[in-house]
């Protein structure tokens, strides 16, 4: 029996370094011998007459089992990084605007309202400056600003229509902002 506690000892010491050792090291026992057929299935008795009354022999020792083979399992592949399109170098070009065809005195129409709207929200944003401004008024401040460089952007195009509506959008937010006050 000494043997086989040898055996066990030997395969206990086996399994802790490999469980001790990198993390990509897996250690496996190789799968169990197997039993002799004799022991893993009853045999029939033969009749008295065949059988032998000596006891069949046993091995003198028992089979010991295989050592732990360690292996290492491939590397784990890296997820594929997603690849990027390489930037277009040619910009595409802006969107055509579509604007309606006004007449001289439409067009001058829309020039005068848009140039009114500005004014008047350029002088309700002067009401507010100096004064203590929650957060909503902060915020109604940028649009307005950012309407009216929009506006003045329009005008510089010559989109007349564009540019009043700007204006008028701007000049709208800025009686809010006065009223706010």
């Amino acid at each position: 029996m000494p043997s086989r506690q040898t055996a066990l000892a030997l395969l206990l010491c086996a399994a802790a370094l490999a469980a001790s050792g990198c993390h990509k090291r897996v250690a496996q026992a190789a799968p169990p011998a197997p039993a002799p057929a004799a022991e893993s299935a009853p045999q029939p008795m033969p009749p008295p007459e065949i059988r032998n009354e000596t006891p069949p022999e046993k091995p003198a020792t028992p089979p010991t089992p295989p050592p732990a083979v360690l292996t290492v399992p491939p590397p784990k592949p890296q997820p594929a990084k997603p690849k990027t399109p390489p930037p277009d170098p040619t910009p595409k070009p802006a969107p055509p605007q579509i604007t309606p065809r006004l007449s001289p005195e439409e067009e001058a129409a829309a020039q005068r309202r848009a140039y009114e709207g500005i004014n008047t929200a350029e002088k309700n944003l002067q009401v507010a400056y100096g004064k203590q401004l929650n957060d909503a008024q902060r915020d109604l401040v940028e649009k307005i600003r950012a309407f009216l460089g929009q506006s003045r952007e329009a005008m510089r195009a010559a989109d007349w229509v564009r540019a009043r509506n700007l204006a008028e959008k701007a000049q709208i937010l800025s009686v809010e902002l006065v009223n706010s006050l």
